[in-house]
């Protein structure tokens, strides 16, 4: 796919740049750097591939959630700053 100057130009204007010649340039290059690499992805036969959502077949990868019981309450609530009837005292939040 090929893109003009003149639409680099237009580009920048609907998004309010001021671009230099050398930027321009620069932009026209790297655009048309972009869109031949986006050509080439649209080209690829993909005939006999089937459609994929990621790269294994694991949907749920998180732990099961299960309580496990702390075996020494005092130690976990000695970390505390407050504590009130042996549970974490925070802030109220609302």
């Amino acid at each position: 796919m090929n893109i003009s100057r003149e639409e680099i130009i237009h580009i920048a204007k609907l998004a309010n740049l001021k671009l230099t010649e050398e930027e321009i340039e620069k932009t026209l290059y790297n655009m048309k750097d972009i869109l031949n690499f986006a050509n080439t992805v649209n080209n690829v036969n993909t005939d006999g591939v089937d459609e994929s959502i990621g790269a294994t077949e694991n949907y749920n990868v998180f732990r099961k959630d299960e309580i496990k019981e702390f075996g020494d309450r005092d130690i976990l609530l000695s970390n505390a700053p407050e504590q009130e009837d042996g549970m974490f005292k925070i802030p109220k939040v609302i």
